[in-house]
Parts: structure tokens; C-alpha cells; sequence
């Protein structure tokens, strides 16, 4: 018989938001239910529909920064930068953790110290219907690695993810490059570079709740984004196979001419700022791009 969970310290939740006041006061609710009782921070990235007025008025235990601008992703660095506990956890405006969830991640994290961030299991919709990632980080071909409790991976989804705060911010945490979309894998590849692990955890469990179906323009932006992680950190073939690949679908695509246009304006950026991996990150990351080849995506 599993015993109760307590209130524990370690760990504090990161949510960004961006106008869905409704669909985050749901999720302060989850986590303020939650028996870990984590310290919660809302990065609001300028919201105009009243979700500060209605976090301050429904939580007013919970720490709310407001950028003055929509920040996308990184805005979760400004929520880590702001946490004061070795451990950070993630959620979106429609995802949280399960009951236990938090405090399984900060016993793995006390117990392996080279470890720099947990993917979890996730869990989707009202039925809790299991991600089809869940899969195949489970079934990550990188070799298993003594010092962590899970299979290493290279990526991950950001609303489903604990990580050690030390690391995420040596590691300089979500490039502001990609605003949203696909920033995760960079994020596991600077991790792996300063030497920290990045493994898979079934046993942490987070519930995404999206409403509706794939925004409008998301599959140009993660052709964009995937590509920019190719330019900052991959070989040049790589990056400029990913470069073709895009321009040969935007003859046809509009998305895709979206995707290259955008990709060209930020190029320059991904070029001042390139910085190769080191071999055995870039060992791990081909293996994944084979495994990505056959299956259409990637751990």
C-alpha cells in the first residue's frame, strides 16, 4: 500500500500563459489540490483577457510576473530564475501534475545527481488516454545509462517535465530564437552538453488538457524550429538538409514557405550563436535521427 504524499518543498511549478484565463485558473486549482502543496509561479506573457486580476483574485498565493510581453517559451526562464528550490516543474494553462507526481520526481532527483531534467509519462484528455510520445521515449534507442533511472532521451514535452533548476539555467534554458514550438530539443541537447542527464520517467505523470485541435501555422513553426536547432547545434549537412527539405516542401506548401521565410529572417542569429555538440551528444542525437527516419519522430 503506497503511503500518503505530504507537503514537500523541493519543487516549484512554472506555467506560462498567454490569454486563456479560464483554462489556467482550472490548472491553479489541480495544483493547489495537489498534496505536495508545491510554490507555484505564473509567467502571464501579456495577457489582455484579465488573467492577472483573476490569478490575484482566485490565487493569491501564487507568484504572478508579468514580462509587459508575450515571451513565449522562455518565459518559463524567468519562472525558473525567480523559483528558490532545487527542483522546478513545468506545467501549461491546460496541464498539471498527478497527485505524487511531484514528489516521485524530487526523490529521483535527490538520488541521482547527474540528473538534469525527468521527462515524464503523460497522460491526455478527460479520459487520460496515454500520449503516443510516451512511447517512444520508453523506447529511446540510446544505451541506458548507471547514474539515471530511465532511459536517456533528447527531448521531451515541455509541459511534462521536472527539471534540476542549477541545470536548466547552465544550461541557459529555452532559447528565446523559437518563441514556441519545438523548443524542447535544444533545451536536451545544452543539457547534455554541460554533462547532465536527461532520462524518462513513467512514474511521473503529467495530464495535458488541450482544447481544440493544432493551432493554425504550428506544423510551419516546428519545421522552422527544428531546423534552427540543426543550425545551432548539428553539423552543417544536417542543418542544411533540414534547410532543403523545407524549401523543396515550400514549392507546394504555403506553410513550408512560411516556415522558410522565417527561418531565413532568424538564420543569422542561429549562425552568431552556432555551437557544435560534443561528439558523444552528437553520437546520440544521429542515432536519433535514424530512429526519427523510420518512425517520423523522435525521443
Amino acid at each position: 500500500m503506497t503511503s500518503p504524499v505530504s507537503a514537500d518543498s523541493r519543487t516549484t511549478v512554472v506555467v506560462i500563459t498567454h490569454n486563456r484565463r479560464d483554462q489556467l485558473l482550472e490548472t491553479l486549482d489541480r495544483l493547489a489540490a495537489l498534496p505536495e502543496r508545491p510554490p507555484v509561479i505564473v509567467v502571464d506573457n501579456a495577457s489582455s483577457d484579465g488573467t492577472p486580476e483573476a490569478v490575484a483574485e482566485h490565487h493569491p498565493a501564487v507568484t504572478l510576473l508579468s514580462p509587459g510581453r508575450n515571451l513565449g517559451a522562455p518565459g518559463r526562464n524567468l519562472g525558473v530564475r525567480h523559483a528558490r528550490t532545487p527542483y522546478v516543474a513545468f506545467s501549461d494553462d491546460d496541464s498539471w501534475w498527478e497527485p505524487g507526481a511531484l514528489a516521485c520526481a524530487a526523490d529521483l532527483l535527490d538520488r541521482h545527481p547527474r540528473l538534469g531534467l525527468l521527462a515524464a509519462r503523460v497522460r491526455v484528455g478527460p479520459d487520460g488516454e496515454p500520449d503516443p510520445l510516451n512511447d517512444l521515449l520508453a523506447a529511446s534507442p540510446l544505451d541506458p545509462v548507471a547514474d539515471l533511472p530511465g532511459p536517456p532521451v533528447l527531448g521531451f514535452l515541455a509541459c511534462a517535465a521536472v527539471a534540476r533548476r542549477d541545470a536548466f539555467l547552465e544550461a541557459g534554458g529555452y532559447h528565446p530564437i523559437f518563441f514556441l514550438g519545438g523548443e524542447e530539443t535544444l533545451l536536451a541537447y545544452d543539457l547534455a552538453a554541460h554533462g547532465w542527464g536527461v532520462c524518462h520517467s513513467p512514474d511521473v505523470v503529467a495530464v495535458h488538457s488541450p482544447a481544440g485541435g493544432v493551432r493554425p501555422g504550428r506544423p510551419a513553426v516546428q519545421l522552422r524550429n527544428a531546423a534552427l536547432t540543426a543550425w545551432l547545434r548539428r553539423p552543417l549537412a544536417v542543418a542544411l538538409r533540414h534547410t532543403r527539405g523545407i524549401a523543396v516542401r515550400a514549392r507546394r506548401d504555403p506553410e513550408a514557405r512560411d516556415a522558410l521565410r522565417a527561418l531565413l529572417e532568424r538564420l543569422p542569429v542561429a549562425l552568431r550563436e552556432r555551437r557544435p555538440l560534443p561528439a558523444a551528444v552528437e553520437e546520440a542525437a544521429r542515432r536519433l535521427d535514424v530512429r526519427g527516419a523510420v518512425e517520423g519522430a523522435v525521443p
